[in-house]
């Protein structure tokens, strides 16, 4: 039998959240109905808290860890997307 330590068991729980969320996002982009689809809205909502959390858990733990971007990489994502935060706003 394994035994499961606590970042196995943290991955496990930010994967389920990962396709949780991906899931009520395609069910409110599908529904017909407004109310039906603000309920799902809902329901996404609080899966995305949820993962935040998890996430939040497995960086404090260090099982996640996210090493600081380089400035070159965040110019480069800026340019790559700056035609679409404009047209956003």
């Amino acid at each position: 039998m394994t035994n499961y330590g606590d970042k196995e068991l943290l991955t496990d729980a930010l994967d389920a959240q990962k396709t949780e969320t991906n899931n009520y996002n395609t069910f409110a982009n599908e529904c017909a109905h407004p109310n039906l689809r603000n309920t799902f809205l809902s329901i996404l909502s609080e899966e995305h808290d949820i993962q935040f959390q998890v996430f939040n858990t497995m960086h404090a733990a260090g099982f996640y860890p996210t090493p600081p971007a380089e400035q070159t990489k965040i110019d480069e994502a800026k340019q790559t997307h700056a035609c679409c935060y404009k047209a956003s706003k």
